[in-house]
């Protein structure tokens, strides 16, 4: 997994006060993409931001935005999120009554497709939408707040994950606990893009952390 594996910085983990800065310094620091956590505040207990925050750092990096809405009613928020700068949007199949038109929805706004699954929420339930798919992801916390830590037993989650897509190009992406300590588990059982917060952020050089993510999933 190591040739094509994606490192996405979450900015949920950032230092709000010089947000902007911050997206720049992951971006020059080795990130592949940018991931955006949008909390709501009913779907999960946080709140975080909107479209308005995402624009207003769209001019600051060329690298994809991986917006992960963590929403009760995306289907009314998603033309918003891609007219501000979402290159990925990643919905809740827990949120989506109608999934297949939720995803189509993206796929017509100019959007890639992503769907996330929270830890009790089988990959079973993307069985019948894996052709609208880009990107799976599997999170290894339950959402709402950065900083969990890591659910061991969603290991066998990703791989059936991987197993599922069969030949699919699509994304399996794990968000929740990543570390040097974590990473190499998740990539050998079948990820390929590791969404970090705290590792990133909290501590040292930036691209000293990027970097031992990336060589500790090898």
């Amino acid at each position: 997994m190591c040739d094509d594996l994606i490192i996405a910085p979450s900015i949920l983990a950032a230092d709000f006060s010089k947000i902007g800065e911050e997206v720049v310094k992951v971006d020059e620091a080795g990130a592949d993409w940018i991931h955006l956590d949008v909390m709501d505040g009913h779907f999960v207990p946080n709140l975080t931001f909107g479209p308005p925050l995402i624009k207003s750092l769209r001019s600051l990096t060329k690298k994809i935005f991986d917006t992960h809405l963590m929403v009760s009613n995306p289907d009314d928020l998603l033309e918003d999120y891609v007219i501000a700068g979402s290159d990925i949007i990643t919905v809740h199949v827990e949120a989506c009554p109608n999934l297949s038109q939720t995803l189509g929805c993206i796929r017509e706004l100019g959007s890639k497709v992503g769907v996330a699954l929270k830890p009790e929420t089988p990959v079973s339930e993307l069985e019948n939408v894996l052709d609208y798919l880009d990107l799976i992801l599997v999170m290894t916390v339950n959402p709402g707040f950065g900083g969990q830590g890591f659910i061991p037993e969603m290991l066998d989650k990703v791989s059936a994950a991987r197993a599922l897509i069969g030949d699919r190009p699509t994304t399996i992406q794990v968000d929740g606990g990543i570390s040097i300590e974590t990473a190499k588990r998740v990539t050998s059982a079948g990820a390929n893009a590791l969404v970090a917060g705290s590792a990133i952020f909290n501590h040292g050089p930036y691209s000293e952390n990027i970097a031992a993510i990336r060589t500790a999933s090898c």
